[in-house]
């Protein structure tokens, strides 16, 4: 799609209603309840984060969404793809300040290049005891991305009629945080899988933008 057109069309999303948790559980694990079960108590302290859906033009003016491919670590969320983000830290004024610093730390885009349009609905983690709150943001301009070499592995550009295309959305058999293989629903984009809560995030953005496009 058009950066231009898409610009135009996301302008209506700050006034309508976020999808919000109904749309991210189309992608959740399905032992993610589960988990959430268990560590009820745990919620209470979770330590918050915050994470950036960056939207931009590229060279031909088409419309990409950046996402990037985490180092492999000890942790539970390593060699996994995700948004550019991170946790919230004390000299952050604000969640939403928190994302933007992060993806200027983690893909090299300033802060002041980026407009955020909304906050979108935070999502809860149980493997890392994280509350993750995420927001849709746009830059004019083709970034000249530079990423963190010590936490990114690799930059993942994908076309928005990639992402909203409905035949990158499956299911696969996966190793998750509780040691064992199980189904879970995935986006397949550019060759990459991404699933768990980046999926579920990515699932609310999808929805929410069928409503303007």
């Amino acid at each position: 799609m058009n950066f231009d057109i898409f610009l135009k069309s996301i302008s209506k999303i700050k006034h309508i209603p976020l999808p919000g948790h109904a749309s991210q559980m189309k992608m959740s694990p399905k032992y993610r309840n589960e988990l959430i079960e268990k560590q009820r108590e745990l919620r209470k302290y979770s330590r918050k984060a915050s994470v950036m859906a960056l939207f931009y033009p590229d060279h031909d003016n088409t419309t990409m969404l950046i996402l990037i491919l985490r180092k492999t670590y000890k942790g539970v969320h390593s060699a996994q793809v995700g948004f550019p983000g991170g946790k919230l830290e004390p000299e952050d004024p604000s969640l939403e300040y928190a994302a933007l610093r992060e993806t200027f730390e983690e893909v090299g885009v300033p802060i002041n290049d980026i407009k955020v349009i909304r906050a979108l609905t935070d999502l809860y983690i149980p493997p890392s005891n994280f509350t993750v709150y995420p927001f849709f943001g746009v830059t004019l301009k083709t970034p000249r991305f530079l990423k963190q070499d010590d936490e990114v592995e690799d930059l993942i550009e994908v076309t928005l009629n990639d992402f909203m295309n409905d035949a990158h959305v499956s299911s696969q058999m996966l190793m998750t945080s509780l040691g064992k293989e199980v189904e879970v629903p995935v986006f397949k984009l550019n060759g990459h899988t991404v699933w768990g809560a980046t999926a579920m995030m990515l699932s609310e953005i999808k929805d929410l933008l069928k409503n303007v496009l």
